[in-house]
């Protein structure tokens, strides 16, 4: 069946070509978001890569699957994508407010949420016995943002054997390189996620995805949240957490900076609604404000929270314009 499916791909019929293709389009897309850390962006990459395999569909041997062929090409094109100049969108308009001093300003400013909806129904059997990661993890914002630290052919390269698990000579053939040369940017690459995505020591794992301990302490955060109980948030952090808001480049850690950064607040600009979502496997609020003269609720943005054991690790906050992809509405009566 699917050898005729080629046959007629090749000779220029688009419905065989989809046939062959739609069913690897989801798990392309989150590849390509591990790359480039931006849903939107990963979007265009998707998009790229199917017109370019239809382009291209010609030229395709066999010696591979569909699935490793298409992965060699979405991420060809990411590539090409990171070494444009103009892929990154200018810098954001500062805040409404005056920001404390951060603990450090970001280098990964454009970094997106990837709704769970979209990791829903992905092969399990997409991962080879070379994989390194679990699942959970490699999704995770801490690890993404990671990603983005490395120079892209060694981003690549990892995402393609530790997440993945290509073997070394797949991986060298998806991106025009030598087994050598793929063998040295992993080492390369791996020592510098060692450093900014250090192994969970399991003394203090996180809540599984949805259980009791879990919507516990989000539903004490968004009390917390909505009394505007700065002393309530920063109790429920641990000692290292992180606040991040991504575009913006300010970055706090540890309650003393948290507590800073929430003290500074427009806390009397209207009341707050909260939405619970999912992101990157990690539970997360869309947020809503209230406008003191209508009563129309209006999308604020979105928190996503890393948990550690009883308490919140990261809090990481997206603008409001990432709800559409979580289906949600820009206003709420």
């Amino acid at each position: 069946m699917e050898n005729e499916l080629i046959a007629r791909a090749r000779a220029g019929d688009p419905e065989a070509f989809s046939q062959l293709t739609d069913p690897h389009r989801a798990e392309l897309q989150l590849h390509c978001y591990r790359i480039l850390g931006s849903l939107q962006d990963a979007e265009d990459a998707v998009q790229e890569t199917m017109l370019a395999a239809w382009l291209g569909f010609a030229g395709f041997e066999g010696r591979s699957s569909i699935r490793t062929w298409l992965y060699r090409v979405a991420t060809n094109r990411c590539l090409n994508m990171l070494r444009s100049a103009s892929r990154r969108p200018a810098a954001a308009a500062g805040p409404s407010i005056e920001p404390p001093e951060p603990t450090r300003t970001a280098e990964v400013t454009w970094l997106q949420p990837y709704p769970d909806l979209l990791l829903e129904n992905l092969p399990d059997a997409g991962r080879g016995p070379e994989a390194q990661y679990e699942a959970r993890e490699a999704i995770s914002l801490a690890f993404v943002t990671a990603l983005q630290l490395l120079p892209p052919r060694q981003r690549a390269a990892v995402i393609l054997r530790d997440v993945l698990g290509y073997h070394a000579t797949e991986v060298a053939d998806m991106v025009d390189s030598t087994e050598e040369s793929v063998t040295s940017a992993l080492k390369r690459a791996r020592a510098t996620l060692r450093e900014q995505f250090p192994e969970d020591t399991g003394d203090k794992p996180q809540p599984a995805p949805g259980s009791p301990a879990e919507q516990r302490l989000v539903h004490r955060f968004a009390e917390a949240f909505g009394a505007r109980d700065v002393d309530g948030i920063v109790a429920l952090l641990t000692e290292d957490a992180w606040v991040k808001m991504p575009p913006m480049p300010f970055e706090y850690q540890g309650r003393e900076a948290a507590a800073r950064f929430f003290g500074a607040l427009p806390w009397h600009c209207g009341h707050f609604r909260f939405i619970p979502a999912r992101a990157n496997r990690q539970p997360g609020l869309a947020v809503y404000r209230q406008d003191k003269v209508t009563g129309i609720w209006h999308a604020n943005g979105m928190l996503v929270l890393t948990l550690r054991g009883e308490l919140i690790s990261e809090i990481t906050r997206f603008e409001a314009g990432v709800l559409a992809s979580f289906g949600m509405p820009r206003t709420l009566p």
